[in-house]
């Protein structure tokens, strides 16, 4: 290995290690230093009135916690107000103002502390959900070294490197971008990207990630990616714009809130003006009434919603999901019928060499006939002629040098080759027709034919005008397919449909080896919307996933659609609601489990609220409830609340998720810890 590979430059900034975690600090939050100073003077002037001290050595305190904790909630809700919108936050000011009208001071200084407590708490926990994602632009390194084509080393901001640099990285240094491997061999921690809980070997070829940790080995990586269209980026671009968006639900609690929260104010004054018109005193008219518009207050209705929605959003963009709005995270959990397209879903996209067929009296052996077909190929960038060319490569074949090369669109190429001309196409279109045996172009046509019915894809080879052999080619099934198709029949009580445009044969061939019965192939873009729409009017609510042009009309048409995001067409993964950065198709049931968890939570949450509101309501209007209590019970039930929206953040989350997913896709993880 050269020593550009084994030497590190005096001037390489060193980026191995674990990245920083981004984690924000309580203090850092404006409503965390505000809630601070509010408990501070509230702490220091109530043992002070406690023990008989005079009002001007203890007043001045509680007017500095009424200050600090209530102005900024205060101007939010006046500003509000100007919009014609009705803030809870104004009302737990005006009720604090209200009870030290009144003489009871104390109590609302103390209504003060725990709502201004209650508000950081909910920005704390807001702000640590975006740091479970951003904390993700931490593992992308800040600087990479760029490979010059004098053979020179230069360091750069990574945000410099365009698509086509060559950068090398180093043992134990973070990738920097997203790429390929051109030169030598290494093994790559990246589970913060894949979750593989073991490095995974690369070579030439392999794709690498940025932010992923760089073993023993040395790379030479050609970037693929923009900074800002890496891996990393776009989980932490789409999260973020999702975290902008309000589900139907919230949006609901939100339209039924402005209509509640005036029925409330309606309701005080009437729990103040109807005792004071049997005779009550003001003073305990005033506190009863005070005490009802904060306990029936719907702030723990109001953060019932986005917290589990927005969490289980940011947990699947950790794993690769990139949801885009919290509308698809709630709509994903409702889905009861799944529509998968084959090639590029089902399958990895990529053609590959199954089957090297000479035929009787070529005189070629399987490595001479792919030699002279990869060699022929080799110019060409058709999916085809790269599947024959990495096959020879796999193989170790030297391959001779391919003179006047023509291509024809859907018939094939030709070349010189050692002396020869080699022609690599359809056989539908290289045969003369002849079919009298045992010609070689009989002989080529029932194999050709044999290899079809089996779903396979054909490929003749001729040698100067003469069939000498036949390819086999078909696109692999993803590793996890099988058992993705066997977990999403599970979650929907339906088994899913295939809709395809490829040949039926094929079709057929792959719905059998991954559990599928309801095939539609040969479906042209209209007729993919058709099943769906037919699916619908059914009454089912149907999840499309695909990753081709082909596919995002369906994928529009339907009530949620998955994109598979590597490869992946640009229109299929602006049209899709979700999209599965990785291509592991395992996460798209995972994904809709979380998300019903994420709905579960959220009834959950609505029934806490419910329980804490009405009980401390008709705790107030038959009984008495004093001032703190209620307000410990309705800033409880919206800490509760926020906090339990929280869970799916956890890895645990996921993990549970997952287990309602496709087991077997673990066994390749536990098979290799065994080893």
């Amino acid at each position: 290995m050269s020593a550009t590979l084994t030497e590190r430059p005096a001037a390489a900034a060193p980026r191995g290690g674990a990245a920083p975690k981004r984690r924000t600090r309580v203090f850092a939050l404006t409503e965390a230093r505000w809630a601070a100073a509010a408990t501070v003077a509230f702490l220091t002037a109530l043992p002070l009135q406690l023990t008989g001290a005079p009002a001007w050595a203890w007043g001045p305190l509680y007017a500095i916690a009424y200050v600090t904790g209530g102005w900024e909630p205060g101007w939010a809700g006046l500003r509000a107000l100007r919009e014609k919108t009705l803030d809870v936050d104004l009302l737990m000011i005006v009720a604090a103002i209200g009870a030290a009208s009144i003489g009871q001071v104390m109590d609302g200084a103390l209504l003060i502390v725990i709502f201004a407590t209650s508000g950081a708490l909910e920005a704390l926990a807001t702000a640590r959900t975006q740091d479970s994602v951003r904390g993700l632009l931490d593992l992308a390194p800040t600087t990479a070294t760029r490979l010059l084509d004098n053979g020179g080393e230069q360091t750069v901001a990574t945000e410099d490197l365009v698509v086509g640099d060559t950068i090398l990285i180093r043992p134990g240094e973070r990738v920097g971008a997203d790429g390929r491997v051109l030169d030598g061999a290494s093994e790559i921690d990246q589970a913060t990207i894949t979750g593989e809980p073991l490095p995974a070997a690369k070579q030439q070829g392999d794709e690498v990630f940025a932010g992923t940790l760089n073993g023993t080995g040395a790379l030479r990586v050609k970037v693929e990616r923009d900074a800002s269209d890496s891996v990393i980026a776009r989980i932490v671009a789409m999260v973020e714009e999702a975290s902008e968006t309000k589900a139907p639900t919230q949006l609901f609690i939100e339209r039924v809130e402005q209509r509640y929260s005036l029925g409330m104010v309606f309701a005080t004054l009437a729990v103040f003006l109807v005792p004071l018109a049997f005779g009550a005193a003001v003073t305990g008219s005033l506190l009863r009434a005070m005490t009802f518009m904060i306990v029936a207050s719907p702030c723990a209705v109001v953060l019932a919603t986005m917290p589990p929605l927005l969490s289980a959003i940011a947990n699947a963009g950790r794993h690769g999901v990139l949801v885009k709005s919290a509308v698809v995270m709630e709509r994903l959990g409702q889905v009861d019928a799944v529509a998968l397209d084959k090639t590029g879903t089902l399958t990895e996209g990529t053609p590959r060499i199954t089957a090297l067929l000479p035929l009787a009296g070529s005189g070629l052996d399987e490595d001479e006939l792919l030699t002279l077909a990869a060699a022929a190929e080799h110019p060409s960038e058709h999916p085809l002629a790269r599947a024959v060319v990495e096959a020879a490569r796999r193989r170790g074949l030297d391959l001779p040098v391919a003179e006047g090369f023509a291509s024809t669109p859907g018939v094939g190429v030709t070349a010189t080759v050692s002396g020869a001309v080699i022609a690599v196409g359809a056989p539908a279109r290289l045969l003369d027709g002849a079919d009298h045996a045992p010609s070689p172009e009989a002989e080529a046509t029932a194999v050709a034919e044999e290899l079809e019915r089996d779903g396979r894809t054909a490929v003749l080879v001729r040698r100067d005008g003469v069939p000498v052999g036949v390819l086999g080619v078909a696109d692999r099934l993803r590793p996890d397919a099988a058992a993705t198709v066997t977990a999403l029949a599970a979650l929907t009580g339906a088994a899913p449909v295939l809709v395809t445009g490829d040949n039926p044969r094929a079709a057929a061939r792959l719905a059998a080896e991954v559990g599928i019965t309801d095939v539609r192939a040969g479906l042209l873009p209209q007729d993919k919307v058709a099943a769906v729409r037919e699916q619908e009017r059914a009454g089912r609510k149907v999840l499309v996933i695909g990753d081709g042009v082909n596919d995002a009309p369906a994928l529009a048409a339907a009530h949620t659609g998955i994109a598979m995001g590597r490869a992946g067409s640009d229109l299929a993964l602006e049209t899709a609601d979700a999209v599965v950065v990785r291509d592991e198709l395992a996460t798209v049931p995972t994904v809709i489990a979380l998300s019903r968890a994420a709905r579960r939570l959220v009834v959950q949450n609505l029934v806490i609220a419910s329980v804490f509101i009405s009980g401390l309501v008709v705790w107030d209007l038959v009984a008495t409830l004093p001032l703190p209590l209620g307000v410990l019970g309705h800033e409880g039930s919206t800490v509760i609340v926020g906090l339990n929206g929280l869970r799916l953040l956890r890895e645990s989350a996921w993990k549970r998720a997952g287990a309602t997913g496709p087991r077997p896709v673990q066994e390749p993880v536990r098979a290799r810890r065994s080893r």
